[in-house]
């Protein structure tokens, strides 16, 4: 009996292993394949993942969470120690053991645009990491969770907030490499859109496809943002930062809109304020960021539509709101659109009676916006807006405006009267008469030196009939 017992036992105990691991292999496949349909783990046969990714997901299992919440506390104390290099090597490790693991990736691409990025004094290598962090969430965050809301919101804000605001020292540089990226890709500030939706072209073709395979961006769902919140400049952060949050919004939870949606309408007045990109008619002077005054009436419906849903900030938003449409009253006028002006001047005193008094005037409104920091040096500041709009007036002119030309004239004549009525047309205190100040800023405009640039002048002289400069005599 011993003999029997010593000579099958071992055998039948390997026979037993044998069997269990067959039943746990076929479990296991049974629990991979619900896994992939919770959508729990990439697909392990996806030409797309990584060859490490698919090595950890085949060979260590479930193990791999146990190594990435390992991994997770250490780069935590990194993190508390500034020590964000080390930390990315080990986030990335986090990444690829843990694909799902969201708030490694949020924390990898802040720490590379915010932490890193300052560490260095030179824009381009802030510039490389501030990019790194985005390209992160956008190329491979968002490959492994398409449907994760707080990604969106990250690479949302990236563009709003660090590319978007002044806060950093080397934004300018950041706005310009973008712009200079985004004119490459889609050709002006103002995309074909239906180019790039059905290319017909070998080079609409290739551009449709370079647009998606190096940005990720849909042409056809940039143009459903586009219809919705502009005309937007795609050469800028404030319209990328619009685009994120929208597509946000498509895969969001209730309980997540709010925050997609205050990127929306923050991201909207800051566009308003300085969405468009304003080329020089010289071309030695570097462009600038002007206003966008088109989408006014679309920001101030953002902005309702936050105050709709918003329960929790709503009286915060109205503040902003009302902030916002007194100041599109005032860049209205300030850049010629006084009938614009207007009629949003009345849609504020209807919205919020407070904002504006009934018994002032656009004109006068706009006058007590230019002083209403000091008395002192008021004059100067009344007389650098007149001659803004002198310039504007000559250089409308030069684009064949001449509608707009004399919109500014009128604001102009408009502005140096009202401000004298203010101060009772005190000597000591009056801005320069107009007949003085217009030949003086035309004679600005035509010197060869620091004026515009020669086809810009002599346009100028033609549309105001002036002769041609006497030729300069040749040097003895």
């Amino acid at each position: 009996m011993n003999f029997t017992r010593h000579k099958f036992y071992k055998p039948g105990l390997l026979a037993l292993a044998l069997l269990l691991f067959a039943g746990a292999g076929q479990l296991q496949h049974s629990l991979n394949r619900e896994r992939v349909q919770m959508g729990l783990t990439p697909l392990p046969n996806d030409p797309a993942m990584p060859p490490i990714l698919a090595l950890t997901t085949q060979a260590l299992g479930g193990f791999r969470g146990l190594i990435a919440n390992a991994l997770w506390i250490r780069a935590s104390q990194l993190q508390e120690e500034d020590k964000y290099f080390e930390m990315v090597q080990l986030a990335d490790w986090i990444t690829k053991l843990e694909p799902h693991f969201v708030q490694v990736w949020l924390v990898q691409s802040w720490n590379m645009t915010y932490n890193i990025s300052v560490k260095f004094s030179d824009p381009a290598d802030r510039w490389r990491w501030v990019l790194r962090g985005i390209e992160l969430l956008r190329d491979d965050g968002l490959r492994y969770n398409p449907n994760e809301a707080l990604i969106y919101r990250e690479l949302a804000w990236f563009f709003q907030h660090k590319m978007g605001q002044n806060l950093d020292e080397a934004q300018l540089y950041y706005k310009g490499e973008w712009a200079r990226e985004m004119t490459a890709a889609l050709g002006s500030g103002r995309p074909q859109f239906d180019d790039l939706i059905n290319p017909q072209s070998a080079e609409a073709k290739i551009r449709a496809a370079h647009l998606w395979e190096k940005y990720k961006i849909d042409a056809g769902k940039m143009k459903t943002v586009d219809d919705r919140y502009g005309p937007l400049d795609w050469r800028l952060p404030e319209a990328h930062a619009i685009y994120w949050a929208s597509l946000g919004l498509e895969k969001s939870k209730p309980d997540q809109l709010i925050t997609l949606r205050r990127v929306i309408y923050q991201s909207m007045q800051m566009a308003f304020q300085r969405g468009r990109l304003v080329l020089n008619p010289d071309p030695r002077v570097p462009p600038r960021l002007g206003p966008n005054l088109e989408i006014v009436g679309k920001a101030n419906a953002a902005y309702e539509e936050m105050i709709e849903q918003d329960v929790e900030k709503r009286d915060a938003i109205k503040k902003a709101h009302r902030n916002f449409l007194r100041e599109a009253c005032y860049v209205l006028y300030v850049n010629g659109r006084n009938a614009e002006g207007q009629r949003w001047l009345k849609y504020v005193r209807e919205k919020y009676p407070d904002a504006v008094p009934a018994d002032v005037t656009l004109t006068d409104y706009v006058i007590a916006r230019v002083t209403e920091d000091t008395d002192s040096g008021n004059s100067a500041r009344v007389t650098s807006l007149i001659q803004g709009f002198i310039i504007q007036s000559y250089l409308r002119l030069i684009e064949d405006e001449d509608d707009l030309s004399a919109e500014y004239a009128l604001r102009a004549r408009e502005l140096w009267e009202a401000y004298g009525q203010r101060i009772k047309f005190n000597v000591r205190l009056m801005p320069p008469p107009l007949a003085e100040m217009k030949p003086e800023v035309l004679k600005q405009l035509l010197d060869k030196k620091s004026g515009l640039s020669p086809e810009a002048r002599d346009l100028l002289r033609k549309k105001l009939g002036l002769p041609a400069p006497a030729p300069v005599p040749p040097k003895p």
